[in-house]
């Protein structure tokens, strides 16, 4: 406790415990934790959490466990939704009662709170602390603005209406439909765990000393500007992952790198469907019978037996063509001048890490943002693809995969996505956007910053 004893300030870190959440938001305080002398962080989350995203030995940084929600016995069934409906019972109450035990173990009160924005009730914990309270939104700022605008959506289109409807009432929407708005922010059960805390949080963030995104400042300039009028401080401080990432700690101790420089440049399918979910096996069926019938070399990104979940002889007959591994370095690879496609989830870390590498998109959402990712970056952006039907099959990925690698359309996504990654490099750059914002963030933070009315 010696660092605890000798900090000027003590700033406790709220982490929401599922996806890649809590990630970025460590991502962030590790920035923070090097910027700001003389502070201590205690970082709240899961035993589970902390257990798989915290590195050993971070001085100014500890970790406290929080109640998971589980009943005694709990055995996880298959569904991912089941343990964030427990989680979600148990907060606020399982957070308060950590708070307390983290400032009786630590002889140190909470001078400071931040959260990931998820946590509508960061404001009224550090309404009751009499301290200022930051949000961090992990996903893109376009995700944010729909749940902080969901009241005059839902006023537009109702509830559970024609999913075809175009959001034309909003700035930069005309092309954005209901379908691929988040589940329960417009349509199925809008008062379930998950979207009555999005609500909630679009109502609260607004008391928030400011709001932090894992973005950058050129990407959606129309939907940033917008958020900039809706809160009192909003900071494009991204992308966390190219601050994070160096090449003296990459693993690759399966040699796909090494793999990956046998290669010619923009030919490889690079394919990883993230952490939390996996296609289901007819949609993984297609996918092989796409990449056998394309003949295009694929690095695959895969957790669990191959030899369980795919077709039966497609290891064998795409042995001199493709390389499956349980983990990839996936920002490294990405950035390698081989890889032309990345076939993704669409989650927002691989949006960014597609924009950082300029490597094109084809994306297979799955729930939460990544209808919404999806569809930006095929009709607002123009750097990638959704599948027909939103699902892989043979002929919509074998469609999608030749149109990238193989058309003057592709190639045309390929430009598009690189003037992406320059403006990218331009924001994380000394003086660039995102510095400068993470500036205004650490004055914030050490309480030198006076906000101009």
């Amino acid at each position: 406790m010696e660092g605890y004893r000798n900090a000027s300030k003590h700033i406790a870190v709220l982490a929401f415990p599922f996806g890649t959440h809590a990630v970025p938001l460590l991502n962030l305080i590790r920035q923070l934790s090097d910027a700001c002398p003389h502070t201590m962080f205690s970082f709240l989350s899961t035993q589970q959490s902390n257990n798989s995203t915290f590195p050993k030995n971070l001085d100014k940084i500890k970790p406290f466990n929080v109640w998971d929600g589980l009943p005694v016995g709990y055995s996880f069934r298959g569904n991912p939704h089941e343990p964030v409906d427990y989680f979600l019972k148990a907060v606020p109450g399982n957070f308060m009662k950590a708070i307390d035990a983290v400032v009786f173990e630590t002889g140190k009160p909470i001078d400071f709170l931040i959260t990931d924005a998820f946590y509508a009730f960061g404001a009224d914990i550090a309404d009751e602390l009499n301290i200022p309270w930051v949000a961090l939104w992990t996903a893109s700022p376009r995700a944010l603005f729909v749940h902080v605008d969901s009241d005059i959506i839902r006023h537009h289109v109702g509830i559970n209406g024609p999913k075809d409807k175009p959001l034309h009432f909003l700035p930069d929407f005309s092309s954005i439909r209901v379908a691929d708005l988040p589940n329960g922010l417009t349509s199925g059960d809008i008062d379930a765990p998950m979207p009555a805390l999005l609500y909630k949080m679009g109502v609260s963030l607004s008391r928030a000393a400011a709001v932090a995104t894992n973005s950058y400042e050129d990407l959606d300039n129309t939907v940033v500007n917008m958020l900039k009028l809706r809160f009192s401080t909003f900071l494009n401080v991204g992308p966390f992952n190219l601050a994070s990432v160096s090449s003296s700690t990459v693993d690759d101790s399966h040699g796909t790198l090494d793999w990956m420089s046998k290669h010619e440049a923009a030919s490889v399918v690079y394919i990883s469907f993230g952490s939390v979910i996996t296609p289901p096996p007819h949609e993984l069926h297609a996918l092989c019978e796409a990449l056998e019938e394309c003949e295009f070399p694929y690095l695959w990104s895969l957790r669990g037996s191959p030899e369980k979940q795919l077709p039966l002889g497609f290891l064998q007959k795409t042995s001199s063509k493709g390389k499956i591994v349980p983990w990839a370095p996936q920002q490294k690879i990405l950035e390698h001048p081989s890889v032309g496609v990345f076939v993704s989830h669409g989650g927002w870390n691989s949006v960014l890490e597609s924009i950082n590498g300029g490597v094109p998109m084809i994306c297979r959402p799955f729930f939460g943002d990544q209808q919404l990712n999806t569809r930006t970056v095929e009709v607002v952006w123009g750097f990638g693809l959704g599948l027909e039907g939103g699902a892989l099959t043979k002929g919509g990925a074998k469609k999608a995969l030749k149109l990238i690698l193989c058309s003057q359309e592709g190639k045309k996504m390929r430009e598009k996505i690189r003037v992406q990654k320059e403006l990218v490099c331009k924001a994380v750059i000394p003086n660039g956007s995102s510095i400068e914002n993470f500036k205004t963030l650490v004055k914030l933070v050490s309480n030198t910053y006076h906000q101009v009315d």
